[in-house]
């Protein structure tokens, strides 16, 4: 029996080599705007009310240092922390107040059975909604995490962290925290490491209006336009500077949780117009399914040419 759940997704922590550089492209072309920079570390904030929804720190190398969830108060982070213990997770720090430049609260961090990093956390600050603009992503939508033993992990979040199974398919699988058909999935690959995280816009023209501002910006769109199956959400993939897969979606299902029927890979394997709804999305490029498999350096490196510019090297012979 869930004696407590996590009730939000808040952030995601990036290992980074350059953080003023990595700070100027999520600001000025992703859209995020800079709360707090405090030595090594810069925190950044969505249009929404969410402290900050990105972490960045200098690092050696890219590297996915951790998601954040929430908890709905102190006991609550409390009562978490026993039931990951129970589960048999590993505990990296028992719950305590947090630093204020990271929001405050308190709360705890833990590593998964497959060792992804894990932070849980309650009454952290909650700032004045950001100015509107729907080119601006709202929120950390949802995080996607690669796993080798993917029955574990799932076991783990539902079991000890009180997250709701939505979807199954052959290869991932959907669970959420909130109204949001997922906060989270898993990936049946070789793990364990960040597959992409995905940013909420306002709506589909504030999602057009965030890719045209990548494009311009020199950032191909790697997989989109498109609409999902499972969570029925509008996509566009992009690798940022690190080598790390990001994602502007909007209008993904809300769950009520009162008639939502979870659906199999059965079901999901016979939906028509994967794997977009919408039948125009394609599949996602060869550097995108790189940058996907956890290792930003490998990303970085791949190359993905445009049809356009290998003919225009051809002819230029």
């Amino acid at each position: 029996m869930i004696n407590a759940r996590v009730t939000g997704l808040r952030s995601v922590e990036l290992g980074v080599l350059d953080l003023d550089k990595s700070a100027a492209f999520y600001r000025d072309v992703w859209g995020l705007e800079q709360v707090v920079s405090s030595g090594d570390t810069i925190h950044m904030r969505g249009t929404g009310a969410e402290h900050h929804v990105l972490t960045l720190r200098q690092r050696p190398k890219a590297a996915f240092l951790g998601v954040h969830f929430a908890a709905a108060n102190n006991e609550a982070v409390n009562r978490l922390h026993d039931q990951v213990k129970a589960h048999g997770a590993t505990i990296v720090s028992a719950p305590a107040a947090l630093p204020r430049e990271q929001g405050g609260g308190y709360g705890c961090a833990l590593r998964s059975p497959e060792g992804q990093p894990i932070f849980i956390s309650s009454d952290v600050d909650r700032l004045d909604v950001g100015r509107e603009d729907r080119s601006r992503p709202t929120k950390l939508t949802h995080v996607v995490l690669n796993a080798t033993k993917t029955d574990a992990e799932l076991a783990f979040f539902l079991d000890a962290l009180g997250f709701r199974h939505s979807d199954s398919t052959d290869m991932m699988e959907f669970v959420r925290c909130t109204s949001d058909h997922h906060s989270l999935a898993l990936v049946r690959t070789e793990g364990p490491s960040l597959n992409h995280m995905a940013y909420e816009m306002a709506n589909i023209d504030g999602l057009m209006r965030g890719a045209g501002r990548m494009k311009q910006a020199g950032y191909n769109v790697e997989w989109g336009l498109g609409r999902h199956g499972p969570g029925n959400n509008v996509f566009t993939y992009f690798i940022e500077p690190n080598g790390f897969v990001t994602e502007y979606t909007t209008d993904v299902d809300q769950v009520d949780e009162a008639t939502y029927e979870k659906h199999d890979a059965a079901y999901w394997r016979s939906f028509p117009g994967r794997p977009c709804r919408w039948g125009m999305a394609g599949h996602p490029s060869n550097r995108l399914k790189v940058a996907m498999g956890g290792n930003p350096v490998a990303a970085q490196a791949a190359t993905d040419e445009r049809c356009e510019d290998v003919m225009a090297k051809t002819l230029a012979r």
